[in-house]
């Protein structure tokens, strides 16, 4: 299903192209401000401490979410640049397998720290590119879920980590005013380790991948 999303997101871009017709803006720095769908996996691919074999059968799932982020694009040449967003995501955890409608952890609040280097292709006005580089997702705020409480957990603590990440999207100018749409896609490769608490002991430690495929699209400013 995601997989068909981009596909619809991408193909959006191509359906655009046609009327298109502006010339390139000249300006260095292009802003973005886009809806974005964070679609997280959050399933666990280690555990390294569970003395009560209370992972045995079971897995995890990160919620998804829908945010407003701003991205603001630094073009070191006509087709090169540099690109960050800023955005905050919140997702519950919950389980699956033995642990089905559990919730476990609640209230993560995920800040994807991103710098990516694209490339535009020259194919005129409209841009399709493609991009990387580093992610650092930053955890704060996690909370025990209703279940992890009534299993006398009183505090989870989820670390933040460095990732990396693969874009790839298209810009459609508007006119000759430096406005135009854009649509984007995405992936990361994150993890994180997930330790719980109770009355400051640690009685479970399991490390998840996050790896969500972010989409976006939304309004540009080049100028």
């Amino acid at each position: 299903m995601k997989k068909l999303t981009i596909a619809a997101v991408l193909a959006a871009g191509t359906m655009f192209a046609a009327p298109a017709l502006a010339q390139d803006n000249g300006g260095n720095i292009q802003v973005k401000l886009m809806a974005t769908v964070v679609l997280p996996d959050g399933k666990v691919n280690a555990v390294n401490k569970d003395p009560l074999n209370l992972t045995a059968g079971a897995n995890t799932y990160a919620s998804d979410n829908v945010v407003p982020t701003i991205a603001v694009e630094y073009f070191l040449s006509p087709n090169v640049s540099l690109e960050t967003i800023c955005c905050t995501t919140k997702h519950h955890v919950n389980g699956t397998g033995t642990l089905a409608n559990t919730n476990l952890v609640n209230d993560v609040l995920l800040i994807p720290a991103t710098l990516t280097v694209k490339y535009h292709l020259p194919l005129g006005p409209v841009k399709p590119y493609v991009g990387a580089g580093p992610a650092l997702f930053i955890m704060l705020d996690g909370k025990p879920g209703a279940t992890a409480t009534a299993l006398g957990v009183n505090d989870v603590d989820l670390s933040s980590n460095l990732g990396a990440v693969v874009q790839a999207g298209v810009d459609i100018p508007l006119g000759h005013n430096g406005f135009g749409l854009t649509l984007d896609a995405k992936k990361y490769w994150v993890s994180t380790t997930a330790k719980f608490y109770a009355s400051g002991t640690e009685v479970l430690e399991t490390r998840h991948k996050l790896n969500p495929w972010v989409l976006s699209g939304g309004v540009s400013y080049r100028f």
